[in-house]
């Protein structure tokens, strides 16, 4: 239904009998009764369609987490609701100085470079001063205003109105100019005065978030170990939790040097997001590492002893993983031999940007579900300067994709930075610049170069099982 009662649709059997009505009233009381009731009717209509306007906008703001975007959204919204060609606002440091300003209807990034941010005095300052709504008819003959800064828009009228955050002003957010000329009004300063009260408990819930996400991210990272010195091999390794929710995850990487003088390599993911699954991770590694010191032997056994373990747990435990014990014969060269619980393939990449996916068709189900199922071991020789990489679903799952195109989409990735220093090719394919579902773990292996003369897997060995 359109926001003039005039345009209502005839299908609109409420609106066809206001409309009736009206007429009818028109007829008994002349011509100049209906036009000022019929321009009542038209406020309150197009009050009703902005009061609309306003609740959607507090519905979307409470649903932003991001408070950059936040910010973007109220600026876009009283703009929009005021019907104004300019909006900013202005948010203040614990000083009282601006510290950063959105923009609606000027670019922000070219204003702040030719003129500044905004100084807290003039009409601005008197608003940061007052904390309350600042109305202005003509900016240019206020005693207040000092004029404006070379290259920022010339405006005539102003509204602005404080956001407080907590009974501290948090910003400013300011409107200039309404695009039918006429000056703000009772009703634009009451509109903008509701949508700031709204924003300024989006601005606080959308803090609390981010400090909530930050902790969560801290805490899980303190979780993951420090990888010790492995040389001749190299070892990196990356974490990056999920980028919308501030939830524990389950997903952990480890590497270790065994007694045998294997290297025993792990990245695994616990079922579940929630405060349990962040400390049953770290149990699960634990019992991992000291199961694999105790046993040094085949990744598979060393799995079945933790399938064990955890049916001793009151409540079901799961968790996907992939072992691996990479081991060295003088003179032969490395190899690794893995077995798989229900997680995503390892890759090897070779020097020259061959990429091998880890998929032999026979493997385990997760650990903490049959602890009767044999555990499979496999087995393939790694070339010189080869890469072995190991991961969590979260780096290959994206909504709306095949899981099988996430892996072939890093499989190319890994093998255009085959060469690349190990911290290079993890930063490539682990960034803050992806939007990932889940959280992410990556572990990568480097086998060293052939030594002068010798040979090894990267002229003998063949994957095998």
């Amino acid at each position: 239904m359109s926001d003039d009662p005039w345009l209502w649709e005839p299908a609109d059997e409420t609106a066809g009998q206001v409309a009736a009505a009206l007429e009818e009233i028109g007829r008994r009381a002349g011509p100049g009764s209906f036009e000022e009731l019929r321009a009542q009717v038209r406020r309150l209509a197009r009050g009703q369609g902005r009061l609309r306007r306003l609740l959607d906008a507090v519905v979307a703001m409470s649903a932003d987490m991001d408070t950059r975007a936040l910010l973007q959204h109220i600026v876009d919204a009283g703009t929009d609701l005021v019907a104004a060609r300019y909006g900013a606002l202005g948010v203040l440091g614990e000083d009282g100085d601006f510290t950063d300003l959105i923009t609606a209807g000027v670019d922000a990034e070219q204003l702040k470079a030719e003129s500044g941010l905004p100084q807290s005095h003039g009409l601005l300052g008197s608003l940061i001063a007052d904390r309350r709504p600042l109305r202005v008819d003509d900016v240019a003959a206020d005693p207040r205003s000092v004029g404006f800064p070379e290259g920022h828009p010339v405006m005539r009228t102003l509204l602005g109105v404080p956001l407080t955050v907590r009974g501290t002003v948090y910003g400013n957010l300011y409107l200039a100019d309404k695009e039918d000329g006429t000056p703000f009004r009772d009703d634009d300063e009451a509109l903008l005065t509701a949508l700031a009260s709204a924003a300024g408990v989006s601005i606080e819930n959308a803090r609390l978030y981010e400090r909530l996400k930050g902790a969560t991210e801290q805490f899980q990272r303190r979780m993951l170990p420090v990888l010790p010195d492995l040389a001749p091999l190299r070892v990196e390794a990356r974490y990056e939790p999920a980028s919308e929710l501030p939830r524990l995850g389950g997903d952990w990487y480890d590497a270790t040097l065994l007694p045998d003088g294997a290297v025993f390599v792990v990245v695994g993911d616990v079922t579940g997001h929630d405060v349990e699954a962040a400390p049953l991770m770290g149990q699960i590694r634990n019992m991992l590492r000291a199961l694999a010191f105790d046993r040094c032997g085949p990744p598979g056994l060393v799995v079945d002893r933790l399938d064990r373990a955890l049916a001793m747990y009151g409540e079901p435990t799961a968790a996907t993983l992939v072992a691996a014990r990479i081991e060295h014969e003088p003179g032969t060269g490395y190899t690794v031999r893995w077995t798989n619980a229900g997680h995503p393939p390892p890759l090897l990449v070779t020097a020259d940007g061959t990429v091998d996916v880890l998929a032999p068709e026979q493997h385990g189900i997760p650990v903490g579900v049959d602890p009767a199922l044999p555990r499979p071991d496999h087995s393939v020789a790694l070339p010189w300067a080869s890469t072995l990489l190991l991961f969590t679903d979260g780096l290959i799952e994206r909504r709306g994709q095949d899981i099988d195109a996430g892996l072939r989409q890093l499989a190319a990735r890994a093998a255009a930075l085959a060469t690349a220093p190990l911290h290079a090719l993890c930063d490539a394919l682990i960034t803050r610049q992806d939007a990932y579902d889940d959280d992410v773990a990556l572990l990568a292996v480097r086998v060293p170069a052939a030594p002068e003369g010798g040979r090894g897997p990267a002229q003998e060995g063949q994957p095998g099982s």
